[in-house]
């Protein structure tokens, strides 16, 4: 097998630190840019990201069937990539033109709701590949866990950076209107999110894929997800995390306006949090072979709960220093979750060929891809009926009782579902140790041998 250069492992890794920084932007800002200066309702928009999530199980499947079966001289991952990137730059600039400066009534509306499943369609066309390509690296386990932190780390401070500085930059290039400030940031990132999309294709090559024999068809796609018994246990969990992690933060900007008061605080509290998500995802090779691969996701699990009790409490306190370390807690865990997370969808697609006798690397990751984006929608539509319940007032002083209706959703619940998700993981997941090793030897006598599974 083909040695993977230090140069192509950073090169993709780069391309993960655009995608996450666009993903990031849409995730953090845009339900308070719809509320606060588009002015349409939060159960709205609520709904808005949710509902369209049924349109994207139709669409992220069919996209992961499209990029597998390409077959050209720059690969099968590579032009989806590049297609999408500049699809979606262009999209996400006008995701954030607000149109209530040149539309009225229900146009507006009409124009939000476009501009967002347009943005979720064409951020499919990219991301899908994009993470498909982790499990043609290499199948040595040590050797994966190493290449899949990498993408990890570059999009975890990607996304951090837009959360960190976010709220600065829309002040600085929105003086005269805040709403040209998230539109000028939109512009930013797009930028930012081609130019790291161009070192990814243009330095990372296509060598170690797996063809199959027939194409997979439409029909397929159902067989490829619903008896890859694994893949579905990873579905579970990971829906369960990303719910927990999305009902955090995207109540985090709402929560340092208005229950901390101290914005300069919110920017020092992601910054925190990014170099320790960092410093687990550097970690996660080195703990997975200490610990074994079995019991890293459950410490993690263990880490976020830790983490939602502890700011819960100390929020109250009103001790910065307190609601720093908790959240540190909190940020070992989703770094450590994030990187077996990648390893764990990379075996799903060797499971998967070994059961099924078909390698489907990006019907599989458009799992994950529409995991995240369901989670994110699902959490918004929560948030958005969340804020209507606990009487939220946009641009105003909020009551005692907002404030902790807030944080009920934003620590209490989510620490419960890493609860759930812990137990989901412990008693279900098996793609490790002996078993895992198993299923790779008999893939590759298969290979070797050109057997067929019936």
């Amino acid at each position: 097998m083909e040695k993977v250069t230090a140069k192509e492992k950073y090169s993709y890794g780069i391309g993960a630190f655009g995608k996450d920084m666009v993903y990031a932007v849409v995730a953090t800002y845009l339900m308070i840019f719809f509320t606060d200066e588009v002015g349409i309702s939060s159960v709205f928009v609520g709904s808005l990201f949710f509902f369209s999530r049924f349109w994207d199980a139709i669409n992220d499947p069919i996209m992961g069937l499209i990029v597998d079966n390409t077959k050209t001289k720059w690969g099968k991952f590579r032009p989806w990539i590049l297609i999408g990137t500049l699809i979606n730059a262009v999209v996400l600039i006008f995701l954030f033109l607000n149109p209530a400066n040149f539309l009225e009534g229900k146009m507006v509306y009409v124009y939000c709701s476009v501009a967002y499943i347009l943005w979720g369609m064409t951020y499919t066309i990219m991301d899908i590949p994009y993470w498909s390509m982790v499990p043609s690296f290499t199948s040595d386990p040590e050797e994966r866990d190493k290449i899949a932190v990498i993408p990890r780390i570059f999009a975890t401070v990607g996304g951090a950076s837009v959360n960190t500085f976010g709220l600065m930059l829309i002040g600085i290039l929105g003086i005269a209107s805040k709403s040209q400030g998230y539109f000028r940031l939109g512009i930013m990132v797009s930028i930012i999110f081609i130019i790291s999309t161009l070192v990814t294709v243009l330095n990372v090559k296509e060598t170690n894929v797996v063809e199959n024999k027939e194409k997979i068809k439409v029909s397929d796609i159902i067989t490829i997800l619903g008896k890859n018994d694994q893949l579905l246990v990873i579905i579970a969990s990971v829906i369960i995390f990303q719910v927990a992690q999305f009902l955090y933060s995207g109540f985090l900007v709402y929560f340092f306006t208005y229950a901390i008061q101290d914005l300069n605080l919110y920017a020092t509290f992601v910054a925190i949090g990014t170099v320790t998500q960092v410093a687990a995802l550097m970690l996660f090779p080195r703990i997975s072979k200490v610990v074994g691969r079995k019991h890293v996701y459950t410490i993690a699990c263990i880490f976020t709960v830790l983490g939602f009790g502890g700011m819960f409490v100390v929020s109250g306190i009103g001790n910065s220093i307190l609601l720093c370390v908790t959240g540190i807690a909190y940020n070992l865990g989703v770094g450590l979750i994030n990187g077996a997370t990648t390893v764990m969808i990379s075996n799903a697609v060797d499971y998967g060929e070994y059961k099924l006798g078909k390698r489907s690397e990006s019907i599989i990751f458009s799992a994950q891809t529409f995991i995240v984006k369901f989670s994110t929608a699902f959490s918004g539509l929560i948030i958005g009926f969340g804020l209507s319940l606990i009487k939220y007032v946009p641009n105003a002083t909020q009551s005692a009782s907002t404030i902790f209706g807030m944080k009920v959703i934003m620590f209490l619940i989510p620490a419960i579902l890493m609860v759930f998700c812990a137990i989901v993981y412990s008693k279900c997941y098996k793609l490790h140790g002996k078993f895992y090793l198993d299923v790779m030897q008999s893939l590759e006598e298969r290979r070797e041998s050109n057997i067929e599974v019936i």
